[in-house]
């Protein structure tokens, strides 16, 4: 059997290899992807968070204001409009009721005495 390499040539060869494999693992180390750069982002990347979970709690009061300033001027329009009778300039105000409007009945002339209409009931009554 003929030996595909000699002895040195297996020398040359491992060294290669080592060689290869001290770049790679400098590239890991302190490269741009290297551990040191990935575990920094990774601090950055759990702060952002934080401060982005801090501006989602702020947004969402601000928006809860919004919305009760929003009804609450609804509420003192709506108020100003029925208890008031306020209305915008551009706009007409009517009011429909379901009650219906009273009923006038004739009042005895004022300046009849009671005792002249009533004296038929004032006898009845006497008898």
């Amino acid at each position: 059997m003929v030996p595909l390499m000699d002895n040195a040539g297996m020398r040359v060869a491992f060294f290669l290899l080592v060689a290869l494999l001290a770049a790679i693992h400098a590239e890991l180390w302190f490269g741009k992807g290297g551990v040191p750069r990935v575990m920094a982002m990774r601090g950055e990347v759990e702060s952002q968070q934080k401060a982005n979970a801090q501006a989602e709690a702020r947004n969402e009061q601000l928006a809860a204001e919004v919305r009760d300033l929003q009804e609450g001027l609804e509420m003192v329009e709506e108020k100003a409009r029925t208890e008031l009778g306020m209305v915008k300039p551009d706009e007409i105000y009517v009011q429909l009721t379901n009650k219906a409007p009273p009923v006038l009945s004739p009042l005895p002339p004022a300046s009849v005495p009671l005792s002249a209409t009533g004296s038929t009931t004032a006898s009845h009554a006497s008898q």
